[in-house]
């Protein structure tokens, strides 16, 4: 069983910065593929970014290519996503993801979630 909590959301102008975190319990954490999706009001959730286990290897969703940054900290059983630039379309609840298959992380079928954590950004 794996639990994961979010913070760091808060209100931010557009333009601003904002670094989420994600605690994770469990002994797999350091084999486990973490991810960041979002749902903003009325749509879907959509994925946001991606990391595998060693950290090594990431991917992003083409709305924030080059403004977002996804790290891990294996020691500390923590994943960040680092916001910069922020818009006000990236108003959403962001939700931590965790899923023992890298290949599924983009979608986390099966996997686990976190209970979401809110940013809103002003214009």
């Amino acid at each position: 069983q794996v639990q994961l909590v979010e913070s760091g959301g808060g209100l931010v102008q557009a333009g601003g910065s904002l670094r989420l975190s994600c605690a994770a319990s469990g002994r797999t954490f350091s084999t486990a593929a973490m991810g960041w999706f979002r749902q903003a009001p009325g749509k879907e959730r959509e994925f946001v970014a991606a990391i595998s286990g060693s950290g090594k290897i990431t991917t992003y969703g083409d709305s924030v290519k080059g403004r977002l940054t996804i790290s891990r900290d294996n020691a500390k059983n923590t994943v960040y996503l680092q916001m910069n630039n922020l818009k006000p379309e990236d108003t959403a609840v962001y939700y931590c993801a965790a899923n023992t298959r890298w290949s599924i992380i983009t979608t986390n079928d099966g996997g686990y979630w976190g209970q979401g954590t809110q940013i809103t950004v002003s214009s």
